[in-house]
């Protein structure tokens, strides 16, 4: 294998610039980091609506989204609520959903909460909606973060519900309602 050097390349003629075949692999790296695509992206949803006064972890009733959607990568797996990533790298985390309260309510939504080490939970992203002065409304909630997993064995995460009344967070088989996004963005 040769390496060539240049400052830039521009196309011979026109504004088309190939490099390779049609199914040719092409790899850029800078410095030890591959940020050419992305290698991994999933998304999952809970099924069916989902009561919850408190803080309660998000157990069950999780399924990969299967409306229109496939997975890039190996996807991510889960078990009682707990995502373990397929493998290590920088991972942006959204997670967003809708939620109704039949009484006012100043706050609720989502926790995600991650671990270092397969034990000891922490919140690293809230996502809250609600209605202080009304019953009866739907709010919905969204959180966004960047976790860097350096050990797929001790590196998960989960969400937890929070809310000081009962409230319902939507659930749906065939509709991205409540659920979350994992896109792996780059090397660790």
């Amino acid at each position: 294998m040769a390496t060539l050097f240049v400052d830039k390349i521009d196309p011979q003629s026109g504004t088309t610039l190939s490099l390779g075949s049609s199914g040719d692999t092409l790899q850029a790296t800078v410095g030890t980091t591959n940020n050419l695509g992305i290698s991994m992206a999933d998304q999952w949803r809970i099924t069916t609506n989902l009561s919850s006064n408190g803080t309660n972890v998000v157990g069950t009733n999780w399924e990969r989204n299967d409306t229109n959607f496939d997975k890039i990568g190996t996807g991510m797996t889960e078990s009682s609520g707990i995502f373990t990533f397929p493998s290590t790298g920088i991972y942006n985390i959204i997670y967003n959903g809708l939620l109704y309260a039949d009484n006012a309510v100043a706050y609720a939504g989502f926790n995600l909460q991650q671990t270092t080490d397969n034990s000891s939970y922490t919140d690293a992203i809230y996502g809250y909606g609600g209605n202080a002065s009304a019953a009866g409304r739907y709010s919905g909630f969204y959180g966004n973060g960047i976790f860097d997993v350096t050990n797929t064995t001790t590196h998960k995460i989960r969400l937890r519900t929070t809310s000081p009344n009962t409230v319902t967070f939507q659930g749906d088989t065939s509709i991205q309602v409540t659920g979350i996004t994992f896109i792996r963005i780059g090397d660790t």
